[in-house]
């Protein structure tokens, strides 16, 4: 299965910081006051940020996860 990850639109992106303080994990912060990063391994694809943006600029999108250097 894969795991989802946010994933903010920079051109959409309001930096209000509404995603920040909705994120559980400290995942997302707001990049020199322009827009909003997330940090892949502590963002569990929740979608909380994405439902709470009020710009809409958040998707949720499917990673691949690897698994034991290919050796399954």
């Amino acid at each position: 299965m894969a795991k989802r990850r946010a994933n903010p639109r920079r051109r959409d992106c309001v930096a209000c910081g509404v995603c920040v303080l909705q994120c559980p994990n400290g995942a997302i912060h707001v990049h020199r006051g322009c827009y909003a990063v997330v940090d892949e391994q502590l963002c569990m694809g929740c979608g909380l940020c994405g439902q709470a943006c009020p710009a809409d600029a958040i998707d949720l999108m499917d990673v691949k996860q690897e698994g034991n250097n290919g050796n399954n």
